[in-house]
């Protein structure tokens, strides 16, 4: 049948972006995770948390260092006191108030052992965090082949440590909270440009071609926007180029068409004039197709509506094919439509399920769905794809042909305000066309 270039209105394609650009599609674009709302999301929040990871550790490991190089200072500061009473070289300092300073075994190993290696006479800190009452900061120095210390328990400053740490964890967390909706509204102002980009396309691909996004902005969605519309400017030029030409050519050629068709019903009978008359009638066809294309074009054709049998329309435009074709009717439906546009579409459908396809061709009509079914190789995936093309077939096993029958089709199908389907059968393969009427 049929090949590709674009989407025609009523098609399974068109319905489905149509859903898309509606409130449900909205929806699911809010909610779906993979959207690219959410990544930027995600990547800004893992930006938010990575700094705030590194602060957080510059932060605590800054002030460990801080608060353990002021006690180590301290320490020292009472072991030089210490080690001077101990000496004897000033009077021992109020056991209560003063330093204090401690030898003997109450000493740690660690801290004995800190000090043997060490330099004679040198002091040495030392932070312990393995006494069960909490962390403590020694000084000790060797003092005469004795090993003099004082300390400072850490407790209080371990646990402004461990508060702080619980604020910075805070403060991410809170960060968090305001950096990741800001960005959710950051980023929906540029998807929102975005998204207008897309519905214009859309727009645009579903038949108006005065469709422009026209974004005054100069950055990059502004490019975006700006190339879409002058693709559009192209597009429409284009089709309508093509359009008056199949309309001129269809209107130029009718004059001459009916004075072949007059000249050939004057030849005298014989084997040439039936080829003569029969090349004519394939000719009026082509121009009569022509011509009615150049009507939807043109989008001034208005259906005639009007309650019809559907089973007894859809039975007389097969007969008049003369083509072998199956036909059931499921009781008696009527609808309200267009007989003469109803006819085409029905006709149109079943020739090409006989040119193109192969036998038994079927036509079923049940409620107000009609179905036109064929066994030969289906249609090519470029047309289920994207809707078929005037002047253009598709694949070669499907048939020659000039691509107006189905083309025609769905034009009488949007101005019903039908759906016609296109799809391929399995078991057994085959082509399948469904119109279904409002």
């Amino acid at each position: 049948m049929a090949g590709t270039n674009g989407p025609a209105p009523g098609t399974r394609t068109d319905r489905a972006a149509a859903e898309d650009g509606g409130g449900r599609g909205a929806l699911r674009r809010l909610t779906d995770p993979r959207s690219l709302r959410w990544r930027i999301a995600a990547v800004v929040a893992v930006a938010a948390c990575a700094m705030a990871v590194g602060i957080g550790v510059l932060v605590h490991r800054t002030t460990v260092d801080r608060s353990r190089h002021i006690s180590a200072g301290y320490v020292l500061r009472e072991l030089d006191t210490a080690v001077s009473e101990f000496r004897g070289t000033r009077p021992p300092s109020d056991p209560v108030t003063g330093p204090g300073y401690l030898t003997g075994d109450v000493l740690p190993d660690r801290l004995r052992e800190l000090v043997s290696q060490g330099p004679a006479g040198t002091p040495v800190t030392w932070y312990d965090t393995e006494s069960r009452q909490g962390p403590w900061m020694w000084a000790a120095q060797r003092v005469d082949g004795e090993v003099v210390a004082t300390n400072l328990h850490m407790g209080a400053e371990q646990r402004s440590i461990e508060a702080l740490d619980r604020h910075i964890r805070y403060a991410a967390v809170a960060t968090l909270a305001v950096v990741v909706p800001l960005t959710l509204l950051a980023a929906e102002l540029v998807l929102r440009r975005l998204r207008r980009v897309a519905g214009t396309a859309r727009r645009i691909k579903q038949g108006d071609l005065d469709a422009r996004t026209r974004s005054g902005r100069h950055d990059e969605i502004g490019e975006i926007a700006s190339a879409v519309d002058l693709m559009a400017d192209a597009l429409r030029d284009r089709l309508r180029d093509e359009q008056r030409f199949t309309a001129d050519v269809a209107h130029e050629l009718r004059t001459p068409l009916t004075g072949l068709v007059t000249s050939a019903s004057l030849l005298p009978e014989g084997e040439a004039t039936d080829l003569v008359r029969d090349r004519v009638r394939v000719l009026h066809g082509l121009v009569d197709d022509l011509l009615e294309i150049s009507r939807l074009d043109a989008g001034t054709e208005e259906a005639d509506l009007r309650p019809v049998p559907l089973g007894e329309l859809v039975t007389e435009s097969v007969r008049r094919t003369g083509l072998e074709t199956r036909i059931s009717v499921a009781g008696h439906p009527v609808a309200a439509t267009d007989p003469r546009r109803l006819d085409r579409i029905v006709t149109n459908l079943v020739l090409n399920a006989h040119r193109h396809g192969a036998a038994p061709v079927e036509v079923t009509v049940h409620g107000t769905t009609i179905e036109v079914r064929d066994h030969g190789p289906g249609f090519p995936a470029e047309l289920l794809a994207h809707g078929p093309q005037r002047f253009r077939t598709g694949t070669t096993e499907r048939g020659r042909g000039h691509g107006l029958g189905l083309t025609i089709a769905l034009g009488q199908t949007d101005v019903l305000g039908a759906h016609l389907t296109l799809t391929n059968a399995t078991t057994p393969p085959g082509a399948v066309a469904t119109l279904v009427l409002p």
